[in-house]
C-alpha cells in the first residue's frame, strides 16, 4: 500500500482525520485569539496614546503653584463666612482669564510677585503661606501691604504694589459679573441682597433675593 505523502506522520491519510481537525481548529482558535487580541492591542493603543496627551491645563497663564498660592491670597482678603468667600467663588478663575486679556501687562508682575511672596514666608515664617497659623497669613500679607517685608526679596514690583494689585483685582473678581469668570452664581450680589444685573433678554428681577 502506497502512503500518502501527504499524510501527517500516524496520521490515516485523510486532510479531514482528528489530527487535520485539530489542527483547524487549533488555528481558527489561534485566529480568534489574534483578532481579539488585535482590537484589544489597538484599544489599548489608543489609551495609551491618551495617557501620552499633556492633560489640558486648568488654567490660561498662572501654574498651578502659582494658582494655588494666589487662591490662599484671595482667601485672606475676602474669606468665607456664612458666605462663600473670594477663592471659591472664582477670583482667581477671573485674575487667569484677565491676565490672558485686558491684563496682560500685568503678566510677570503677577509671577514676580507671588514668587517674592513665596520667599518672603519661606525667609520670615519657614513655611510656606499655606501651612501657615491664620495669624502668621494675616501678619505676611500686612507686611507686605505697609511695604515692610525684606526688600533684598522684593524688585518689580515693588511689594506695595503687588499687594494693591491683587487686592484690586480680587475684589474685581468677587463683585464683577460672572461672564468674566468671577462671582460665580452672583455670589456676591447673594451676600450683599442685590438685584442681579439687568441683561437684554433675561429676566432676573429678584433672583438674588430668592
Amino acid at each position: 500500500m502506497q502512503t500518502n505523502p501527504t499524510s501527517p506522520p500516524g496520521g490515516d491519510g485523510r486532510a479531514g482525520g482528528a489530527a487535520g481537525a485539530m489542527t483547524r481548529r487549533t488555528a481558527i482558535r489561534i485566529g480568534v485569539v489574534g483578532l481579539v487580541g488585535a482590537a484589544v492591542g489597538a484599544g489599548a493603543t489608543r489609551a495609551i496614546a491618551r495617557l501620552g496627551r499633556p492633560r489640558q491645563a486648568r488654567w490660561r497663564y498662572l501654574t498651578e503653584a502659582e494658582a494655588t498660592l494666589l487662591a490662599d491670597i484671595c482667601d485672606q482678603l475676602i474669606p468665607r463666612d456664612d458666605a462663600p468667600g473670594a477663592a471659591e467663588t472664582g477670583a482667581v478663575e477671573y485674575i487667569d482669564r484677565q491676565l490672558c486679556g485686558p491684563y496682560r501687562r500685568h503678566r510677570q508682575a503677577y509671577r514676580q510677585g507671588l514668587e517674592s511672596f513665596a520667599r518672603t514666608c519661606a525667609r520670615l515664617f519657614k513655611a510656606p503661606f499655606s501651612s501657615l497659623a491664620p495669624a502668621d497669613r494675616i501678619r505676611a500679607l500686612s507686611l507686605v501691604e505697609k511695604g515692610g517685608a525684606p526688600a533684598d526679596l522684593w524688585g518689580d514690583p515693588a511689594q506695595r504694589a503687588f499687594f494693591n494689585m491683587v487686592l484690586a483685582h480680587t475684589m474685581q473678581g468677587f463683585y464683577g459679573s460672572p461672564r468674566h469668570g468671577g462671582n460665580r452664581d452672583y455670589a456676591s450680589y447673594r451676600m450683599l441682597g442685590l438685584d442681579y444685573p439687568q441683561l437684554v433678554g433675561q429676566d432676573r428681577q429678584g433672583r438674588a433675593r430668592s
